[in-house]
Formats: structure tokens, C-alpha cells, sequence
């Protein structure tokens, strides 16, 4: 799944390919897709890019009167064509491609959802605030806003709440998913059933690896094509997503719990003193 520091280079490659630009017309082949009716899709016809930027994991492109809000989901990506494409023949519902704007004057951005579960949204909105997964985010972890106080105000406000959840909750911090607080909390040597509610030095520890991580990654994704986001995302990551690896900080196993939907993976060195956490999943497997 994209999350900030994708959706943050993703917003500024495409700002620098259409701001500027009109748009001829906006294609929408997975119908379940297409979260809102008023204004029409066909109110982007004619409109010229102003320009595009982002809310947590949300892409906003503000086209004339009215935006084009994307949330890519789990399988969600987008592509660019340099070359307009035919009118596609692909029976609605059918194929990974879900939409695609077209340019008037040549070029295309292919949007496209893999994956049997669908969860891609598309929205058409006269405000961002529109959309209700907008409307509810929390604020975003790199604006100057984003203190350690205020940070420390949220924590101490969501107790016992698990620390891992609280940090994907988008209605708390937006842009943070799954692979990022994974993360976060290795460089913060914190477990992720920790509770949010902690000591302030815990707290300083946490706020400075969530800064730094963040900051690395759109560091490390800027100036990439879309192309190429992926690729710098797995190559950047500690743990996340490299179960029985060895930890790059202190060489033990890498390990997971696995959930219904998830999985989160550890160190056990780093971040619980050596003791494994239960995979509760895989417990009632032994059973």
C-alpha cells in the first residue's frame, strides 16, 4: 500500500507532468470504484490542471472548479503514458486498469488496482473536505504543526490503545500504514503492543523516529518515477516485510505476527528484550 512518503513523490511527480495541462477526458472502467455522481466526471472535461498535492495517503488533483481525489488503497498504482491510448475495449469490472485521465494535447495516467479485493476510490469533489476519509484525518507528521507536544498530547490521550494501531489510525496521524509504523517503532526499539500512554522520554524517543523515518523515506522517493517507488520502498525498509532476515541493527531473526488482513514484523532484540511476541494466528493453528 502507498503511504506518505510514496503518495508524497507520486503528488509531485505528476504535479510537475500536468500542472498546466487540460484535461480531454476522464475514463472510469471499474464502476464500484467511482465514490461520488455530483459533479459528473465529465465536469473534468475541458478543466486545466492547477496542480496536484496530497492528504495523508489521499492524491488531490485540483482541476479547474473541482478536484479529483484518489485513494490507492492496497493494490492501487498509477502510470504514465507518454502517448495517448486508444479507447480501451476492456469490459468494465475487468483488468487491473480502473481509470485513466486523458490529456488533450497527448500523454495519459494510467490508474490501476491489483488484487481480488477492491478498494480503490475515486472521487470528483467541488472541496477535498468532500471526502469523508479526508475530512476525518489527523494531522500530517511532517508539517512544522506536527510538535513533540502535540504529538505527546495525542499519546497521552489514547492511553492503553496499542501503540502499532494508534499509528495507522488515520483519524489520529494521517499517512502512516502498515509497512511505516513497522518501521518507526524499530528505529524507536519499541514493541509494537506497547501502550500509547508513556514515559516522556519514551515519548521524545518515538516522536524523533517517526520524524526521521518519514523524512528519509521522501528523501530517498523524491525526484523517482512512479516506476521506480516501489523498488526504493523495499529496499529502504528495516523489517517490515523481511521475516527471517537478519536485523540490519543488531543481526537477530526478524520476526511476525500475523493477523486476519496483516502482518507486522519485529525485532526481538531490538524492541521487546529478546522475547517473542505471540502470533496469535498461528497459535490456534497449533492447537
Amino acid at each position: 500500500m502507498p503511504e506518505l512518503p510514496e503518495v508524497h513523490a507520486l503528488a509531485q511527480g505528476l504535479d510537475a507532468r500536468l500542472r498546466g495541462r487540460t484535461i480531454d477526458r476522464f475514463d472510469v472502467f471499474a464502476i464500484a470504484a467511482l465514490k461520488t455522481v455530483d459533479p459528473p466526471v465529465t465536469a473534468l472535461s475541458g478543466a486545466t490542471v492547477l496542480g496536484v498535492s496530497r492528504h495523508g495517503k489521499f492524491l488531490d488533483l485540483s482541476v479547474g472548479d473541482v478536484h479529483l481525489v484518489i485513494h490507492l488503497a492496497r493494490g492501487g498504482w498509477m502510470r504514465w503514458r507518454d502517448e495517448t491510448p486508444q479507447r480501451s475495449t476492456t469490459r468494465p469490472g475487468k483488468g487491473p486498469l480502473a481509470a485513466r485521465l486523458v490529456l488533450a494535447g497527448g500523454g495519459a495516467v494510467d490508474i490501476t488496482e491489483a488484487g481480488t479485493t477492491k478498494r480503490l476510490a475515486l472521487s470528483v469533489v467541488r472541496d477535498p473536505l468532500d471526502v469523508p476519509g479526508i475530512a476525518r484525518l489527523g494531522p500530517d507528521p511532517l508539517d512544522d504543526a506536527f510538535t513533540e507536544e502535540v504529538f505527546a498530547d495525542i499519546l497521552a490521550h489514547s492511553g492503553r490503545s496499542q501503540i502499532k494501531g494508534l499509528l495507522r489510525d488515520q483519524a489520529v496521524i494521517a499517512g502512516i500504514g502498515n509497512a511505516y509504523s513497522d518501521e518507526i517503532l524499530h528505529v524507536a526499539k519499541m514493541s509494537p503492543f506497547a501502550p500509547a500512554s508513556m514515559k516522556p522520554d519514551d515519548v521524545s524517543r518515538l516522536y524523533g523516529a517517526l520524524r526521521d523515518t518519514l523524512r528519509d523515506a521522501v528523501e530517498r522517493s523524491d525526484g523517482l518515477d512512479a516506476t521506480e517507488l516501489k523498488r526504493e520502498k523495499r529496499s529502504g525498509l528495516r523489517v517490515h516485510g523481511r521475516t527471517g532476515e537478519a536485523c540490519p541493527v543488531c543481526g537477530d531473526t526478524v520476526r511476525q505476527v500475523i493477523f486476519s488482513d496483516s502482518t507486522l514484523q519485529y525485532c526481538p532484540t531490538c524492541q521487546t528484550h529478546g522475547k517473542p511476541l505471540a502470533d496469535r494466528v498461528l497459535s490456534r493453528l497449533l492447537k
